[in-house]
């Protein structure tokens, strides 16, 4: 063989068992990141990338998985605008795809989201099923929430009890920052019946509840998603929907990253690690707003002795190493 022929077959050999480079944070470009422990991998859901227009410009939605939090893959679209069929009305060249939640449940995966803004219509959650975390997932095909009368239906997020088996909706935010709690059906996909519930202070939008020890966390944003006040404060309570305990801030800007929010908690089975991933700004501090793209960053989140969640220090180096152990497909319920 020609030398340059074997030279380039062994470059070829070599990059092609090179492992993947380490993710640094902020890990890849996105927004509203859900992070999920799923079939013995990391998944992540975040907002396109293409959201310099607020999120509205997304038209799909990706998965990107990893074994440790540290390696990451991206697969193709599990969910685009197109498949949806109710949203292709009027008024869908000004719609966006936007803040995907994932929950897994009956061995199958369901995939909600916010199509917005408010106006020129009111603001709509969607789900889709799917048999696998990576889809492809298929729209339910109608609307499961839909805004209006001072309520924006957006930032849906499903969490299911360990105690009592129920699923619940949490919804809503931006547009009078408002906190909406539903009982799901067993489907998964349709509304029992509303939950009443008092928003918490600090309240705007992207609620998110873990349970840990007994004790059930509500963390949510507070401020304007383009604005140095944007941040994560949180609420705990004896069960699901309350009654909630205002307990602080957790997670701001510092020198280096502006308006860190819209996140999710998920905890690694094996090791007992909680993480969140979360989006932010990549600039100092400033008066906003801020305009580009947003990033997904992924941290540790630590408890004290009385199940207080101490502030988050966001970082720059790689995510904290965490593998998770091998697991069957279909076969976990989420958090």
């Amino acid at each position: 063989m020609p030398f340059r022929s074997a030279f380039a077959l062994a470059l070829a050999l070599t990059v092609a068992a090179a492992p993947a480079p380490v993710a640094h944070n902020p890990v890849f470009a996105g927004a509203d990141p859900d992070i999920v422990a799923l079939c013995g991998r990391w998944y992540v859901y975040p907002t396109d990338s293409g959201d310099a227009a607020g999120g509205y410009a997304a038209t799909r939605i990706y998965a990107y998985a990893s074994p440790d939090l540290r390696h990451w893959t991206r697969s193709a679209p599990v969910l685009t605008m197109q498949a949806i069929p109710w949203v292709n009305d009027d008024h869908a060249p000004s719609h966006g795809l936007w803040a995907p939640s994932l929950t897994a449940a009956h061995g199958r995966y369901y995939l909600y989201y916010s199509i917005g803004p408010q106006n020129p219509t009111p603001s709509r959650i969607g789900v889709a099923v799917a048999d696998r975390p990576e889809g492809p997932f298929t729209d339910s095909g109608r609307p499961l929430l839909t805004g209006g009368q001072g309520f924006e239906a957006i930032d849906p997020m499903v969490f299911i009890d360990p105690k009592s088996g129920t699923p619940y909706l949490y919804a809503g935010g931006s547009a009078g920052a408002t906190l909406r709690i539903f009982a799901l059906k067993p489907d998964m996909t349709e509304i029992a019946r509303e939950i009443p519930v008092k928003t918490p202070p600090f309240f705007t939008e992207g609620a998110f509840v873990h349970e840990r020890n007994g004790l059930y966390y509500l963390s949510y944003s507070h401020g304007h998603w383009n604005g140095p006040d944007y941040s994560v404060h949180y609420a705990t309570a004896p069960t699901p929907v309350g009654p909630w305990t205002y307990r602080g801030r957790i997670l701001a800007g510092d020198a280096r990253h502006q308006g860190p929010g819209h996140h999710a908690f998920a905890m690694n089975p094996k090791t007992g690690q909680w993480v969140i991933a979360y989006h932010r700004w990549q600039r100092g501090p400033g008066p906003g707003p801020y305009q580009g793209t947003r990033q997904v960053a992924i941290d540790r989140i630590r408890y004290d002795s009385t199940g207080a969640i101490l502030p988050v220090v966001m970082t720059d180096g790689a995510p904290p190493a965490s593998p998770l152990p091998p697991a069957r497909c279909g076969a976990e319920a989420r958090r």
